[in-house]
């Protein structure tokens, strides 16, 4: 099952349980637009290469589409329509005035140089700057892009549209950023984590954790919920893992990575590989990393007794059926790892206001923002008794499907 395909499984049985009907359901499902563009740029070496973009705006109902921008080559038209489908119901499910999209360029930044991925960046905003706008369409960093890739969108989109802040988020503090925004993703983690734990009865303090992935998800998560006095037991990248059931020590941790650029050869545990994480023992497991890494393979495996998902769709619907059989509390990556678009929404009304917030406020209005959504789900899932992914969609798809009714199909 591919990306969009699961994306539109996890929607349908939600929109089945609510009996909105067939008209309504593929009206929602439908993208408001897909482009994609050909981007050729002159490499350092004089040649001429030509990549694949995309920006898939999925819906507006609720507010101009916001959903990130990945530079990573798997990246296809599919994908990048279930990540804009995902995004619009994330927005949904925090509550914000956005609806989603997605996209990015076919590449593999780790071959190009910085002033190549410049020259590419740019030339992409000059073939979809016409589609986006503080008030249409608002970028974000996803895979492989940063506040660097950012700035560079919003210098681009100003050349044709004036002085525009608000066009992207997650841009650098000394150019209208937010403060908080580097680490709201593995903030609102920390959040969900504190609420499904509560709600089980176990303190975060004591708490085994397993993180899969350490790119900004996964290391501002592993960070978080050891000073939240959680137990880091197991940690992968790209590259392979280390686990300790006594617990890792997350500063030598941390200061390897900043040498070495990767878990792996961390000498405070045993190495293993990332399917090894996926089924740590332990009682949290936070996937951070890439999609579909949960299968019908490896769930029948996992040890974790809740599942937080910090990637966007780390788990296949075959696999999700396993776990809820299994008794496995899944956190959907739709309400677990929202900390950053609600940041995110934070910076676009700093930039539209031409206001500053302080982290303290910042980090207050994602509590509460992040508290408010998992409490509305948690409610749903119990009265219902359902998982509370279909809770969540639930919630988010009566939130979109009503905002399209009230202003008229």
């Amino acid at each position: 099952m591919n990306a969009a395909e699961g994306t539109n499984y996890y929607f349908r049985k939600a929109a089945r349980i609510m009996d909105v009907g067939e008209r309504i359901e593929t009206l929602l499902a439908t993208p408001l637009r897909e482009v994609k563009v050909q981007v050729s740029i002159e490499l350092d070496s004089g040649e001429i290469r030509t990549f694949l973009g995309f920006r898939i705006q999925h819906d507006n109902s609720r507010g101009p589409m916001k959903g990130g921008l990945r530079f990573h080559p798997s990246l296809d038209q599919d994908e990048a329509v279930a990540l804009a489908s995902l995004m619009t119901w994330k927005t949904a499910v925090v509550n914000l005035p956005f609806g989603g999209a997605k996209g990015g360029i076919t590449c593999d930044p780790s071959t190009m140089s910085l002033r190549e991925i410049e020259r590419l960046t740019r030339k992409f905003v000059d073939q979809i700057q016409d589609v986006i706008g503080p008030t249409r369409d608002i970028p974000a960093p996803d895979v492989n892009t940063n506040p660097q890739v950012m700035a560079w969108i919003m210098d681009q989109y100003s050349k044709y549209h004036g002085h525009s802040p608000a066009v992207v988020t997650g841009k650098p503090l000394d150019l209208y950023g937010s403060k908080g925004r580097e680490a709201a993703t593995g903030r609102g983690i920390l959040y969900t984590c504190r609420e499904i734990l509560r709600d089980v009865g176990i303190p975060v303090k004591g708490t085994r954790f397993a993180v899969q992935g350490f790119g900004n998800v996964g290391s501002h998560s592993a960070r978080l919920v050891h000073e939240d006095g959680g137990r880091l037991v197991a940690v992968s990248d790209v590259h392979g893992g280390v686990r300790n059931a006594s617990g890792l020590d997350v500063a030598g941790l941390f200061e390897h990575v900043k040498r070495s650029g990767t878990v792996k050869g961390f000498g405070g545990g045993t190495p293993c590989t990332n399917e090894e994480v996926l089924c740590a023992d332990c009682e949290v497991l936070i996937p951070a990393a890439m999609g579909n890494v949960l299968t019908k393979h490896v769930a029948p495996e996992v040890r974790a007794r809740i599942i937080v998902e910090g990637a966007n769709g780390p788990t296949d619907p075959e696999a999700d059926e396993i776990l809820e059989k299994r008794g496995v509390l899944v956190v959907p990556d739709i309400l677990a790892n929202a900390g950053g678009v609600t940041v995110s929404y934070f910076e676009w009304v700093q930039n539209m206001q031409h206001l500053t917030w302080d982290e303290e406020r910042v980090n207050a209005e994602l509590e509460r923002t992040m508290k408010e959504a998992y409490e509305r789900i948690a409610t749903v899932s119990r009265t219902r008794k359902i998982p509370l992914r279909t809770a969540a969609f639930i919630v988010a798809i009566g939130r979109v499907g009503k905002a399209t009714v009230l202003r008229g199909i």
